[in-house]
């Protein structure tokens, strides 16, 4: 990318910062410490070559040699160096500017050194494998402070989850998701079995108990209102003292009958509720009249709409408890997953075959996704790079690593002068 061109949607904009320009300030603090070196030896090289014009003999060709060797290792140097971010003094030599021409290949490259070095399923298993991730969470969950931790976080995902859902989509997908169930299982032979296993356990004689005992309390409460109305259903040509009589005397039988059934445990309306129970379980899970009276009535009670109504609100009722359940940390809800995490976390950290179990989980899914998504994870670096300013991203490599880089140029100078030094010593031996 050019100068002056827009990023590509999605990635971070590639700028040349403060920080860098504080970094760029070291670096040309080196170039001219470079550079210092290279004009001492060339000014070395001067008084060395008039030294020996001058008619001194000796050392002044040794130090010539030296520095000339060092000013050739200065800016061979200073070359290689310049080479990688500009054109040596702006000509158009070959194979310079190297980072602003080929920042795009390089970028691609670094994408599949990446995929192919390190986003491989062996580099990736056998990394995941040394570092024993089972057992360090283990370790680290069975702490009580770091399992606190987690619950509380936990908990705040989950409150941020419930709160995020609208109650009209869930109360639709609740009472779609119950009533296609309650629809789909016929339901009248579980009722058959679960009311004989109610008949013969007796738990229903609690319930016939109550109802005896409320309907003569209520017969007591009401004695006046029971005869007026079997008097109010004689015929009008009786007399009214007969039609009193009556009822009276039909009250205070249904009031004894009543009353010896609540009393009478072997009383036989009871064996005669027993007797129409039993027969009605019976019938439940055998009769197909009945099983199907009983569909009938399912189906008519879900269609109605005060039944969706209490299907719908059973999710805010839901919502509302496990909300105020994860708010509070000392929720049954909270302590039960706090210790379950502690649990964990002490089989993890000493079962060997859990931990095993947890790496192999981990290890698949990690190869997964870099098998899986190799190349959109490498064309992030390539992308990325791509995307980048050309003069901006050298302006800011060189800036991160150009003082190191101009350090070269002071190794070639003195090793340049050193090398020049010696072969030329070993050149005069030789020819002397």
């Amino acid at each position: 990318m050019g100068d002056g061109a827009v990023p590509a949607p999605g990635l971070v904009p590639f700028s040349y910062t403060a920080a860098d320009e504080e970094k760029q300030r070291g670096v040309r603090r080196m170039k001219t410490t470079a550079t210092g070196l290279l004009l001492l030896v060339a000014l070395i090289y001067v008084l060395a070559t008039w030294a020996g014009n001058a008619g001194v003999s000796g050392w002044p060709a040794y130090v010539a040699a030296a520095a000339e060797a060092g000013m050739v290792g200065a800016l061979a140097d200073w070359f290689a160096v310049t080479a990688l971010f500009r054109r040596p003094m702006g000509l158009p030599i070959p194979h310079t500017a190297i980072i602003p021409n080929k920042k795009d290949q390089l970028g691609a490259t670094l994408g599949h050194f990446v995929g192919e070095n390190f986003l491989s399923s062996a580099v990736v298993r056998a990394r995941l494998h040394s570092i024993g991730i089972g057992r360090r969470l283990g370790a680290w969950l069975s702490d009580p402070a770091h399992a606190d931790r987690v619950t509380a976080e936990l908990s705040t995902a989950l409150r941020g989850a419930l709160t995020v859902l609208r109650d009209s989509d869930v109360q639709a997908v609740v009472g779609e998701a119950i009533t296609r169930r309650a629809d789909a299982a016929e339901i009248a032979p579980g009722i058959g079995k679960t009311l004989e296993k109610v008949v013969a356990d007796g738990a229903h004689h609690r319930a016939v108990d109550l109802v005896c005992a409320r309907a003569q309390d209520w017969l007591v409460t009401h004695g006046d209102s029971v005869m007026d109305a079997i008097q109010g259903g004689a015929p009008g040509w009786t007399p009214r003292f007969v039609d009193r009589r009556v009822g009276e005397r039909v009250y205070k039988e249904l009031l004894r009958f009543v009353t010896e059934m609540r009393d009478m445990p072997a009383h036989p309306a009871r064996g005669a509720i027993d007797r129409f129970l039993t027969d009605f379980s019976a019938d439940l899970q055998a009769d197909t009249d009945t099983r199907t009276r009983v569909e009938r009535l399912k189906s008519d009670l879900l269609g109605r709409p005060e039944i969706q109504d209490i299907i719908a609100s059973a999710w805010a009722s839901i919502r509302g408890m496990i909300i105020s359940a994860a708010e509070d940390d000392r929720s049954e809800l909270r302590l039960r997953a706090r210790a379950s995490l502690i649990s964990l976390g002490g089989r993890l950290s000493t079962d060997v075959r859990l931990q095993s179990k947890v790496d192999g989980w981990l290890e698949d899914a990690a190869v997964y996704v870099v098998t899986t998504y190799r190349t959109e994870i490498t064309s992030l670096i390539s992308d990325t790079v791509a995307s980048w300013d050309a003069d901006q991203t050298s302006r800011k490599i060189e800036a991160n690593i150009g003082r190191d880089l101009q350090f070269i140029r002071i190794n070639g100078t003195v090793v340049g002068a050193l090398a020049g030094l010696l072969i030329y010593t070993v050149s005069h031996a030789l020819g002397g």
